[in-house]
Parts: C-alpha cells; structure tokens; sequence
C-alpha cells in the first residue's frame, strides 16, 4: 500500500489514495492517485518535479468549482493550489494576487480600497487561477478585461509571465484550459480613487442580484454550459421542458436551468448522464449542441 511522501526540499507533503469529493463544489468524484496542497510556489515547483520525475500525469485544482471529477477518480498526481493566497496592492489600482485566492475574497478587499472593476465577481465560487484559466465572468465582465498578466508554471518547472494576448481568451475560456501549465498568480488592473462605502454597496448588490437568481442551497458547480450566441443555454433547457428533471439524485435547478444540483448523495455518474440527457434533448429541439463549461475529468467511458 502506497504511503504519504515528504518532500525534502520544500517540506510539502504528498498523500496517496486522496478523495477529492469535498474539495468539489460539486461535492462528488473518486480519489486522487496522489494528492498535494502546496502553500507556496516552492512547494508548487517541487511537487511538479516530483511527478516528472515519478512518470505521472498532473491534474491542477483550485477551488473546485467548474469541475465534475469521475467516481473512479484521478491518474497521477492532482494538485490543489487553493492555499497559494498571497495579495499585493500598489497605488496604481493594480492588485497581485495568488493562483489560490478566492475570487470574492478579492472583490471585496478591493470594495473596501474604494476600488471599481471587480464587483462581478464577488458571487464567483472560484480562485484567481480558475478565473484565468477559463476567463470567468458576469454582468458583462469578465476576466480578460482586467488582466495585466499572468504568471504559470511550465511543466519543466520553470516559471512564465504571459500577457492577456498571448492567452487566446474566448467566451468562458483560454488556451490554458488544455494546457498542462498551472497558473501561479495574476495581476489585475482596477480603478482607483472611489468612495469605498459606495463600491462596497455596489459590490453587495452584485452579490445579491447573483444570489437571488441562481440557487445557492444545494451543491452544484455554477453554470454547466456555455450560453450559444443566440439564446442563453438557461432559456433552451428551460423552454425543453427540464427544469427540475432528475436522474438519480442529480437535477436540474427549478430556479436556474443552467445549474445542476446535487440533491444529496448524487454520484459524478448521475450528473454526466444528466449532462448528456440535456444535450440530446436541447439538440433534438432546436438542432443545437450545448458545450459544456463545466470541465469533465477522468473516466466516464462506461457511464
């Protein structure tokens, strides 16, 4: 039976056979074959090394949002980046911040600097670097917009800055979505100079309008599909009849169609099979294929 390993150099340690349900805003999926949680980059570019040098595939995970990881879990080593919080602010309005820091956590230091661009995401259940990775957005903003640059590490492990233009930003998406190169910080540009009790108010509201909208009672991963250019994926699953359709205790939300719940004890199974089941029938009503946002990893051939 495999054991946890210390890694000498940096003191990060690399457990085997780790579940990652509860590290899932989904609250499902199997074991990690190996699993670490790095606090700094160090640790960070030691972890790399070791899978290098191990021979094993990396999965990277941030605050598990936007994910729906398989029952039968992960190959290789998955590593959870969420405890990378460092933040830095300088007087321009730029803010750096660590791959790991939550995205609301930002909006609102930033709220109470009396600093404007970044209320969108304070209902964003995700980190600084799932927000880059798949340029999270809302009310009309997103990511790209106030990116300055990022840094990642290559899988070499060796560190990169790379610039807004050099990221293929798209609709919920970047070129690090398929890439194996971890995102290690970002740095964003806001405005400066504003009335910190009026950004608060602003950023409260945001917060409300999303929470009032999208239901928050039940496990779920945030919006599963991309919304196609001509209606939002919401109004085609909704207008198809499937709100509050279940398949095992997986369901579509009565209160947002774009959402999928985990009505409790739902395995990752139930919910692709539900995923699917709203493809096909969105497809064979309006002769359109839904595209997930929601990122799918591991094994769901036999599903």
């Amino acid at each position: 039976m495999a054991i946890e390993k210390q890694l000498t150099a940096t003191g990060c340690i690399i457990k085997p056979q780790f579940s990652l349900a509860n590290l899932t805003t989904f609250k499902v999926g199997g074991p990690a074959e190996w699993f670490a949680a790095p606090r700094t980059t160090d640790e960070l570019q030691g972890c790399v090394q070791w899978a290098n040098a191990e021979g094993l595939p990396i999965t990277r995970l941030g605050a598990g949002s936007n994910l729906l990881i398989s029952d039968r879990g992960l190959p290789g080593l998955v590593i959870c980046t969420r405890y990378l919080r460092q933040t830095e602010f300088d007087e321009t309005g730029r803010v750096t911040a660590a791959a790991g820091m939550p995205m609301a956590s930002l909006a609102w230091q930033v709220a109470k600097r009396g600093w404007t661009g970044l209320a969108w995401s304070v209902g964003i259940p995700g980190t600084v670097g799932g927000a880059v990775v798949m340029n999270a957005g809302a009310h009309g903003s997103d990511t790209k917009a106030i990116l300055v640059s990022t840094q990642v590490l290559n899988s070499d492990g060796s560190l990169v800055t790379l610039a807004p233009d050099q990221l293929q930003f798209e609709y919920r998406t970047s070129l690090l979505q398929s890439d194996p190169r971890i995102v290690t910080q970002a740095i964003f540009q806001l405005q400066p100079g504003h009335d910190p009790k009026t950004v608060r108010a602003e950023t409260a509201a945001d917060l409300e309008q999303r929470r009032s909208t999208q239901p928050y009672h039940l496990p779920s991963c945030g919006s599963v599909f991309r919304n196609p250019q001509a209606k939002s994926a919401g109004w085609l699953i909704e207008q198809s009849g499937l709100k509050g359709f279940k398949i095992g205790q997986a369901q579509v939300a009565e209160r947002h169609a774009n959402f999928i719940l985990n009505c409790g004890g739902a395995t990752a199974s139930d919910i692709f099979r539900l995923i699917r089941h709203i493809q096909g029938i969105v497809d064979d009503k309006w002769s359109l294929m839904l595209r997930p946002e929601v990122q799918i990893l591991g094994d769901f051939q036999t599903v």
